[in-house]
């Protein structure tokens, strides 16, 4: 699968420091169908679990947003 980036997720990535090595580790290890999802996922170096938003067409991956989460997530 191919994993692109929007504008808006580069400069979030850029904001907070998120390098793309990490997103795109995380999207390999992911299994995604065809549709919107949001994953969260604690990733050392990071004091929030961080939250990656992809929206799955065909054979390509579009990150949308990547941000760390600075509440908790309620369960």
């Amino acid at each position: 699968m191919k994993i692109k980036l929007s504008r808006h997720a580069r400069r979030r990535a850029r904001l907070y420091r998120i390098s793309k090595a990490v997103i795109f580790s995380i999207l390999e290890n992911a299994e995604l169908a065809e549709g919107k999802h949001e994953i969260v996922k604690t990733v050392e170096g990071f004091k929030f679990p961080l939250k990656i938003v992809v929206n799955v067409e065909s054979d390509i991956i579009t990150v949308i947003t990547s941000y760390p989460m600075k509440k908790e997530r309620k369960k």
